[in-house]
């Protein structure tokens, strides 16, 4: 069975650590982790992961900022986004849904089954959109 591949940003590495061993422990998921968002244009090209998680405040250059970078990119334009931040909690990140450029959130720390399902959802959703994947 073909895993998912995950890049996780964030410049915390003990969440990058946390994202990678819980959704590398369900044995669907590859993940990479990304400390650093001054490369991560560069390491997604290299990666080609089905789905990015994205931290919102890091130093340099900002979650959304990164993300625009992403969706500007011919390659990695269809690969959805997932912001993974503190700056919501669990209820607004459920209730809201979509703050940023129709971007989805899930607030940090991440209960498993709700990453789960939004890393699902996204998936599902660019592989309807995708004209080439049917």
């Amino acid at each position: 069975m073909k895993k998912t591949r995950i890049l996780a940003i964030d410049d915390d590495v003990n969440a990058t650590r946390m994202v990678k061993l819980a959704l590398e422990g369900t044995g669907r998921y590859e993940v990479w982790q990304l400390n650093d968002s001054a490369g991560a244009v560069a390491v997604a090209r290299e990666v080609k992961p089905d789905l990015i998680l994205l931290d919102i405040r890091m130093p340099g250059a900002e979650g959304v900022e990164v993300a625009f970078q992403i969706r500007s990119d011919d390659e990695l334009q269809r690969t959805p986004v997932v912001f993974l931040t503190s700056l919501v909690s669990e209820r607004e990140a459920i209730t809201d849904g979509t703050p940023v450029g129709a971007f989805h959130f899930v607030a940090k720390p991440p209960r498993l089954q709700r990453l789960i399902a939004c890393i699902e959802s996204n998936l599902e959703m660019a592989h309807f959109a995708d004209p080439l994947s049917t």
